[in-house]
């Protein structure tokens, strides 16, 4: 059973940062994209960021590039999402997702997404 599990959300300020891991499990994602999304209360999910398991390639939105850098840890099936500059506009649930065609789009597992709150 294919499990992905976040953690690392919660409250900061304005220009504050925050790491977001996402534990992988159930299967091999060694030919899958890793991606996160986030969505905000009212608005609809959008994607984040990306990462495949093999290679170097990283996708962000224009959003977010330069502030939040993806990463991944193979041993350890575990990839990582970086916030630095957060801005209350980052508010959001972030979801992890893993799925073969990627970078931004049709994702097949996705977990149940970890609360980023940004104050002014």
């Amino acid at each position: 059973q294919v499990q992905l599990v976040e953690s690392g959300g919660g409250l900061v300020q304005a220009g504050g940062s925050l790491r977001l891991s996402c534990a992988a499990s159930g299967r091999t994602f060694s030919s899958y994209y890793m991606g996160w999304f986030r969505q905000a209360p009212g608005k609809e999910r959008e994607f984040v960021s990306a990462i495949r398991w093999s290679g170097s390639n990283t996708y962000y939105a224009t959003s977010v590039k330069g502030r939040f850098t993806i990463s991944r840890d193979n041993p350890k099936n575990t990839v990582y999402l970086q916030m630095n500059s957060l801005k209350p506009e980052d508010t959001a649930v972030y979801y992890c997702a893993a799925g073969r065609k990627g970078p931004t789009f049709e994702y097949d597992y996705w977990g149940q997404g970890t609360q980023v709150t940004v104050s002014s």
